[in-house]
């Protein structure tokens, strides 16, 4: 049980620093990730930076993802074709969907980190951090996204997730390091005593402190 983000990103940017990575990039999931992003790449001196991810529902299923468009130098969008391909859906189907969530994240990383570009991550230790993870979802479509901007390495740094998820996460990423692997898991947020929503002034003030100018 951690107090409350901050004592999870303690911990974990001790797990993390031990680790050693080499040439770190830290990119943080908003908005829960960036305190333990923060606390990361403060032990580590590494850059931080965010991960924007935005799913692609299907019609009239919106909470089922066809895929996504993940943030970085060039927008990546991913989509899950068995599931296009049982739907008879095409990917030029959510090419205006496609296109809305791009604005989305521009404009998300606009408001958080105005003025600057995405950090490269080439040839260095990509090191994606969140608060938690319960499906893993979200940070497995990240991941792949990432593969393209090819990375020395990827490793995923959270202070929890499920034990039977582990083991799928090492199998598609370079590391994986998480404090705790309760194998009944709820919820990420019935691991912290404190879980409050972190507000976008948070996430500005955390980034701001690694604002490269």
């Amino acid at each position: 049980m951690f107090q409350d983000r901050d004592d999870a990103g303690a911990q974990l940017a001790r797990a993390v620093a031990e680790a050693r990575p080499d040439a770190p990039v830290v990119l943080a999931l908003p908005r829960g990730g960036v305190p333990l992003g923060a606390a990361v790449a403060g032990a580590l001196g590494a850059p931080l930076d965010l991960l924007l991810v935005r799913k692609i529902g299907l019609p009239g299923q919106p909470e089922v993802a066809a895929g996504a468009v993940v943030d970085g130098p060039a927008p990546i969008t991913l989509f899950n074709e068995g599931l296009l391909r049982h739907s008879g859906l095409t990917e030029a189907d959510f090419a205006t969907r496609i296109e809305e969530l791009k604005a989305e994240i521009e404009a998300r990383r606009a408001r958080y980190l105005p003025g600057r570009a995405p950090v490269s991550v080439a040839g260095k230790t990509a090191i994606v951090v969140d608060d938690g993870i319960a499906t893993g979802a979200t940070i497995r479509v990240a991941v792949k996204a990432l593969r393209a901007q090819n990375p020395a390495a990827i490793w995923i740094a959270v202070p929890v997730a499920p034990a039977d998820l582990i083991a799928l996460l090492a199998a598609e990423v370079d590391r994986v390091i998480c404090l705790e692997r309760p194998r009944e898991f709820w919820a990420v947020g019935a691991h912290y005593r404190d879980f409050d929503q972190v507000e976008d002034e948070a996430v500005i003030a955390c980034l701001h402190r690694f604002d490269q100018g």
